[in-house]
């Protein structure tokens, strides 16, 4: 999920029409007065098979961790496993899960390692700022739309968007590698062009920096394998894939389903069927960093078998259904948000904000249930995003949450992933277990 103004990272976008969820940071950097830019299975005891209890979710006050979540990251190995770190990154963004992910034109040496990429395990497919990508830029073709001109897109997010061509790369990540696969070049064409109107780019900003995003890019490793799939290949009016004559006179197209922005890891040879988030446990009044571990692959190598946790079936965008305080929400685990985003009547931190700021530290539950019938009770902690920032030096935070004004969603953003490992399965039958 992403985005608004104080500093820190909530990304995401509507379901109707295409498939990308939220792509900036929020923005709540250490202030809240402007945007500034071998472990074990072990897993939260909340998780059980069956059972699970209603969508209550007490009040309470206190200062003691309401999170049961304890598992600590294993060791990345820097083939299918590497360093996931959460910390000041690029733009003093709080909860920003960063990889490094190296960019090549296809089937060449002609490479760029770009640094502070985002995970997004709510979003699909690599999307990489022109600016962080100008040793390689050059030389990764742009798509040809099929009137012929340059394949261009718009991608929709919380409060803005994403616009510039879409191009071929080979992407490394470790020692896996997804060959020739569709990217996202953001802030490649002139911010004039991107089309408006009823079919054009959503309204908000044309986030296409780094102190916008929060990021040198998104890495969406959710469940789709592209951003959008039939729907943009049957219609020129999809609101998202355009072509440009020259970066500019830019119209609606369609895009066969091959030539969309795809999630890379979809096209690794062999670890491709999932990947597992593991971040370690952290107090709730938040640490300087963390650093944990992204894994390709699920039951395919010794490092990724499935082990101590939980299955939830999902539905094709990765959602299971909640109930939190006894109304029931579309519920999702999302890296690219940087707090859990629900709706509650708790005060915000001021009238400009999207971040609670209750008085004391509230201990809350939300029910959820798969597709199959699996449920779980999740416990998580919430506290004053002021408490939390009032200091500097801190970027990693479990109990950090707020509303974006989506009535019917519940955003378990990066604070739930927190001493747990996450397991996103794709597939015909995608789930999140933990």
């Amino acid at each position: 999920m992403r985005r608004t103004t104080l500093g820190l990272g909530a990304q995401g976008s509507s379901r109707a029409g295409n498939a990308v969820r939220w792509l900036g940071a929020l923005c709540l950097a250490l202030t809240l007065a402007a945007c500034g830019g071998g472990g074990d299975d072990n897993h939260s005891s909340s998780s059980g098979g069956s059972g699970g209890g209603s969508g209550g979710g007490s009040g309470g006050s206190g200062g003691g961790s309401s999170s049961t979540a304890t598992a600590q990251p294993i060791t990345p190995n820097g083939t299918n496993a590497v360093p996931i770190t959460v910390n000041g990154g690029v733009a003093n963004f709080v909860n920003i899960p960063n990889v490094s992910v190296t960019v090549c034109a296809p089937g060449t040496n002609v490479c760029q390692t770009i640094d502070n990429i985002q995970i997004d395990t709510a979003s699909f497919g690599l999307r990489l700022l022109n600016s962080a990508a100008q040793s390689v830029i050059g030389a990764l073709p742009v798509a040809t739309a099929q009137n012929g001109g340059q394949l261009a897109e718009c991608a929709g997010f919380a409060d803005g968007y994403t616009f510039g061509t879409v191009r071929q790369a080979d992407v490394r990540i470790g020692s896996e590698v997804a060959s020739a696969v569709p990217v996202q070049i953001i802030g490649d064409l002139d911010p004039s062009a991107a089309p408006t109107g009823l079919n054009g780019c959503p309204s908000g900003n044309d986030e296409n920096t780094a102190a916008e995003i929060g990021a040198n890019g998104i890495l969406g490793i959710g469940t789709l394998a592209q951003d959008c799939g039939a729907n943009c290949a049957s219609t020129a009016q999809n609101a998202m894939y355009f072509a440009c004559t020259n970066g500019t006179n830019c119209t609606g197209t369609v895009v066969p389903v091959a030539q969309q922005v795809t999630n890379p890891v979809r096209k690794f040879p062999v670890d491709n069927n999932g990947v597992i988030v593991q971040l370690p446990p952290i107090s709730d009044t938040g640490a300087a960093s963390a650093s944990g571990t992204l894994i390709f692959g699920i039951g395919t190598q010794g490092n990724n078998a499935v082990a101590n946790v939980t299955q939830f079936g999902t539905d094709a965008y990765g959602d299971v259904s909640g109930s939190y305080k006894g109304a029931t929400y579309q519920t999702f685990f999302d890296t690219g948000s940087n707090g859990n985003f629900f709706q509650d009547s708790f005060p915000l931190c001021s009238s400009t904000s999207v971040f609670y700021c209750p008085s004391s530290e509230q201990s809350l539950t939300v029910s959820v249930t798969g597709t199959e019938g699996h449920t779980a009770t999740v416990p998580f902690s919430l506290v004053s995003a002021r408490t939390l920032t009032a200091g500097s030096g801190k970027f990693a935070f479990n109990s950090l949450g707020g509303q974006l004004g989506m009535t019917g969603d519940f955003d378990f953003g990066l604070p739930f992933f927190y001493g747990r490992h996450v397991y996103v399965g794709y597939g015909n039958a995608p789930y999140v277990a933990f």
